[in-house]
């Protein structure tokens, strides 16, 4: 489904609050400071902001952007609508640069919001993986550490371990090595003792079969990469988007926030067309993601 980029949601700031109104407050306003939903009054007066409510249990005053990443923001709401669906639209990730000239805003106010959005895509609730399909698990390697020269070999270069289910999700993680002792402990908090874990025949995999239902490995070591239905084609199909969008796109990641950037790579493929999702309820299903997650400049340092 093609995006209809002249939506008033994203030129239009009624049209903007309106849209968000409805995501957030489908039942009616809610007040964020108590939680009330029967005791509110619309403000219309001429002296007041456009949205503003007041609440007649706790006598707070608020929009629908209070208590969400957006609460506070000097950026117009129609931007913020169109920046969500610009980056959950974008395969492999939008630059800050691009988003600094799409929308006419500063590169810094671009980053920032580009964090923001990225902090929205974050899961707010996680199920375990292996109950559905198969999971594969398997780590790649970008960027270099900060300090470290470049040598043979991996060890000077970031780590990012993941989880795919077939015909399904997937979870990465920033890791600080790929051995057994980092990794078993993700496994064992994501995925289900009763899975079918498939992974390479790395050293950090052995006695995996002690920990899951099934654990199938195929010999990458002896060139083996498909044997019937055991393989990990699938997360390294998700690697190469991500490695795409890191080198590609973004060209340079700070070690910093790079579990920023994993979380937008995740949330992407986790709502992508294959599983039923098109541009619009992907950046739909961001939107919802805003509440309670306030993030201010000086904690994206």
């Amino acid at each position: 489904m093609s995006t209809d980029l002249t939506n008033p949601i994203f030129t239009d700031e009624a049209e903007a609050r309106r849209h968000l109104e409805k995501l957030r407050w489908s039942h009616g306003p809610v007040c964020p400071h108590c939680g009330e939903t029967e005791k509110i009054t619309k403000l219309k007066g001429k002296s007041h902001r456009p949205g503003l409510h007041q609440c007649n249990g706790c006598r707070q005053h608020f929009t629908v952007t209070v208590g969400t990443l957006f609460e506070d923001s000097h950026i117009p709401l129609h931007k913020w609508m169109l920046a969500f669906h610009l980056m959950t639209a974008s395969k492999k990730g939008i630059s800050s640069c691009q988003l600094s000239r799409m929308l006419d805003i500063t590169y810094k106010s671009a980053w920032f919001m580009s964090h923001r959005i990225r902090e929205a895509m974050k899961p707010t609730s996680i199920d375990m993986f292996g109950t559905n399909g198969p999971v594969e698990a398997d780590e790649t390697f970008i960027g270099k550490k900060p300090g470290m020269k470049k040598r043979r070999g991996y060890a000077h270069k970031n780590a990012v371990f993941a989880l795919v289910e077939r015909n399904g999700g997937v979870r990465s993680f920033h890791v600080p090595n790929v051995t057994a002792d980092t990794l078993k402990p993700i496994l064992k908090e994501h995925v289900s003792d009763n899975a079918h874990l498939i992974t390479d025949d790395a050293g950090q995999y052995r006695h995996m079969s002690e920990e899951f239902a099934i654990h199938e490995v195929i010999a990458h070591s002896n060139s083996e990469y498909v044997r019937g239905n055991v393989h990990t084609n699938t997360i390294e199909g998700f690697f190469s988007i991500f490695k795409r969008g890191i080198y590609g796109v973004y060209q340079h990641v700070s070690v910093a926030h790079l579990h920023r950037y994993t979380a937008e790579f995740d949330f992407r493929y986790n709502y992508r067309e294959k599983l039923g999702f098109d541009d619009s309820m992907r950046a739909t299903k961001a939107l919802k993601g805003i509440a309670g997650k306030r993030l201010t400049y000086r904690r994206t340092h």
